[in-house]
């Protein structure tokens, strides 16, 4: 059985030196399970069938340095040293021990083509000796070595036979009867000096030969090297593939319904909680087959476990949410089945898209305004394609601790956090429409909205910006154009954290304090936003406060980076009479399986009294949807609701964004340059500056300059904060923010660690920068 035939036109590794079945352990619950065993260049692999040979490896475990000893009479282990153990288990003990032989033959192979591999720069009968390297490894450099060494042989064999020949020449030449006459002299000196030139060409061929052969050897070292790092890669591209095999068998497990006849879900649903929510379900549709059709979604409501205040949610971290309630949309047929996926409800709900039913509020060009006189600019530079290994800059990473790990700036993009942050306000259009409502439900919904655009960008960025100096500021004035400005201002290096102010000239003010934490989990990297963000609108003073979702970078290590943002967010109202309105959002996580289109928002808005006022549906990468609830059943658990308007829609990126940073327009003009701004203004960071004008390797110079400037500078305040307390003084470790002022008392009436002191604008107009850091 241990000698069964691979079928033809099975891609193996080399020629197997042994394959066949035997029997491996895999756990405790399935104990040992049969598998085909394959034996070559001291690879043993397994595959759960021949017929996988031609795509997935299970597994490999090298000989090289292997420990090999048998169990009992039909089982015998494997082992590298502890990060791998196989347990194989033979038919009888004939096959044991004929497997057990092949192994340790192939192990001594493995540990002879190791060793030749050091030694091939030795010179051996008057040749050199090049290769020893096993079957299949340093084919290009050994190949060459042979082949030159080869070549030599050939010039050493015709230096023998020139030598031989000549000194017959001279022999024949003093044998002769005659005298020996000038001439004879003359040809006896050019034989001999032919034979002296030919052993100097021969020594400097030896020579080279010398030296063509340690090079291969370090050629064949750098490339075994390589090979190893590419086995590592792999590994971890197998382990990824078998944990997405088990995902992809858990999920289809769980996500086959049971469905009756008039199309609602029967009996026990098996689908997991991420998928119930707002999946469409038709149920009591009316008889009335007009323009006005009944049809039923799940909106959220009676959530078991509450998000804890300052938590965010994270169903992929074990959190269970349960939603019970539904919402009939009231609309007519055509767009209910459009909204239900189709008539026969078969396809995944889709946002309406009838012109008659969207309101696009119109959003201010960005490319007005100008700057010191001139127009604004409408892109930045090209990003340069300058290559870079990660793999370079991990290894040298190594036992170092990660906040003095210096990042290059080839992962970034030319933009700050706080530059990035005041992005949040691109469709500020939303609050000034916000503004005009006098029902605290409608100003929440489209508050709502206006909280889901700000993730717009995130699914094409996923280059990391600048991380602030402590000090730095960014101010961003569009009252002339898009009637709002913004100054954020980092207040704490350690943690991180950034305050910022806006205000707008439609009478809305929007605060927010902007720390975070990250959880690196090998295959991806997520981050959780601690800090919170607040809107008031002065016309009313509603004033309301919510936290955003987690942001999660998909393939950290291989394959290409992508972005998703999931959890649930709570827009509480909290001053004025939206005290007490809440608006509840989902962001549904990404999932291979969902019926859901990816990137959808859903939520509800409720009064007080937990009557459902408007529903919110959409996507955060594009739009978001809002209809008011015309009326409710009793218990709150139906409800009708008119026809969707459009809140907000994404403006389209410029056809050639991805050049330069997948930037918005918006987002290519922070950074512009202009006058009379703070001499702590990211616009004035060198080394962002650099990487915008495509200077990469200046920008990492600049970089680290300005890193360790920003240390000897705490350095220094923690020097005098200690020789001051000697003294019996306080001092303070850090500097205080100069346009913030830390709250005493947080959380008494206000949300915030830091509030905005109105001084920089004043400040501005008098271009009085004196309390100003020298950070840069």
């Amino acid at each position: 059985m241990s000698e069964a035939i691979v079928p033809k036109g099975q891609p193996i590794p080399g020629d197997p030196e042994k394959k066949g079945w035997l029997f491996k352990w895999t756990n405790y619950l399935k104990g040992y399970q049969r598998r085909w065993f394959v034996l070559s260049n001291g690879l043993l692999s397994y595959y759960r069938n021949q017929a996988e040979m031609a795509h997935t490896c299970r597994g490999t475990i090298s000989l090289l340095g292997a420990l090999i000893h048998t169990a009992d009479s039909c089982t015998f282990v494997i082992s590298n040293g502890g990060t791998q153990t196989f347990y194989i288990k033979a038919h009888d003990e004939v096959e044991r021990q004929s497997w057990v032989t092949a192994l340790e033959l192939a192990k001594a192979k493995a540990i002879r083509a190791q060793e030749s591999d050091d030694d091939e720069d030795q010179v051996a009968s008057g040749a050199v000796v090049i290769g020893g390297a096993g079957e299949g490894e340093g084919e290009d450099t050994g190949g060459i070595a042979r082949e030159l060494a080869a070549r030599f042989h050939d010039l050493r064999t015709c230096s023998e036979l020139v030598a031989r020949h000549g000194t017959a020449l001279q022999r024949s030449l003093v044998d002769l009867e005659i005298p020996p006459s000038d001439t004879t002299k003359q040809v006896s000196e050019r034989a001999t000096l032919f034979r002296i030139s030919c052993n100097a060409m021969m020594n400097a061929c030896s020579e080279f030969m010398s030296a063509a052969a340690g090079s291969s050897a370090r050629l064949s070292r750098a490339l075994q090297h390589e090979r190893e790092q590419k086995l590592r890669l792999q590994e971890v591209v197998e382990q990824l593939a078998r944990q997405h095999d088990t995902l992809e068998k858990t999920v289809t497990a769980r996500s086959t319904p049971h469905t009756g006849g008039n199309g609602t879900t029967q009996g026990n649903e098996t689908e997991d909680e991420d998928h119930e929510f707002f999946d469409a379900v038709e149920e009591g549709i009316s008889t009335n087959m007009d323009d006005k059709t009944s049809f039923v979604i799940k909106v959220p409501v009676n959530r078991k476990n509450k998000v804890k205040d300052g938590e965010s949610s994270d169903e992929s971290e074990g959190e269970t949410v349960t939603e019970t309630q539904q919402v009939i949309f009231v609309e007519d047929k055509e767009r209910a089945e459009s909204a239900m996926g189709g008539a026969d409800g078969s396809t995944t709900p889709s946002l309406p898209t009838k012109d008659t039913d969207i309101v696009v509020w119109p959003h201010v060009s960005q490319a007005a305004g100008c700057v010191d006189g001139r127009p604004r600019r409408t892109r930045v530079p090209d990003k340069p394609n300058y290559p870079l290994s990660l793999w370079s800059i991990m290894k040298n990473c190594i036992g170092k601790e990660l906040s003095k790990i210096p990042i290059p700036v080839n992962f970034s993009e030319p933009l700050s956090m706080l530059q990035r942050l005041t992005e949040d306000y691109e469709y500020s259009s939303v609050l000034d429409q916000a503004a005009k409502f006098d029902d605290p439900a409608q100003q929440l919904a489209y508050v709502a909205a206006f909280t889901v655009s700000s993730y717009a960008t995130t699914a094409c960025r996923t280059n990391k910006p600048f991380n602030p100096l402590l000090g730095e500021t960014f101010e961003c004035d569009r009252m002339a154009d898009l009637g709002w400005r913004a100054i954020s201002e980092q207040v704490s290096h350690h943690p991180p954290m950034v305050a910022q102010f806006c205000e707008g000239t439609s009478g809305w003010q929007c605060w927010q304090e902007f720390t975070m934490t990250t959880k690196f989990r090998g295959k991806y990297l997520q981050i959780i936003p601690l800090g919170a963000a607040s809107a008031k609108f002065l016309a009313h003073g509603n004033k309301y406060t919510w936290r955003k979702v987690t942001t999660t970078v998909h393939n950290i290590i291989v394959g290409k980076l992508w972005v998703d943002n999931h959890g649930d967010m709570d827009i509480v109202g909290d001053a004025g009479p939206a005290t007490g309105y809440v608006a509840h959002l989902k962001y549904l996580p990404y999932g291979y399986f969902s019926k859901d289109t990816q990137r959808k928002v859903t939520g509800v808005v409720k009064d007080p009294n937990g009557v459902p006022r408007y529903v919110l549906q959409g996507h955060w990468d594009s739009r978001v949807e809002v209809a008011p609830v015309t009326s409710t059943s009793a218990d709150n658990s139906v409800c009708k609701t008119g026809k969707f308007v459009t809140a907000w829609q994404r403006v389209a990126a410029p056809p050639d964004s991805d050049k330069w940073y997948n930037f918005t327009v918006l987002a290519a003009q922070l950074n512009e340059p202009e006058p009379g701004v703070a001499p702590t203004d990211s616009r004035l960071r060198p080394d962002q500056r650099l990487m915008e004008e495509g200077c990469w390797d200046e920008a990492n110079t600049e970089k680290l300059r300005l890193e360790e400037k920003q240390r000897g500078a705490r350095r220094r305040l923690e020097a005098e904060a200690e020789a001051a307390a000697a003294r019996g003084v306080s001092a303070p470790a850090a500097p205080p923010p100069l346009w913030f002022t830390r709250d005493a008392q947080p959380g008494a009436g206000n949300t915030l660690r830091h509030l905005y002191n109105h001084r920089y604008w004043d400040c501005k107009r008098r271009q009085d920068w004196t309390g100003c850091p020298d950070i840069f």
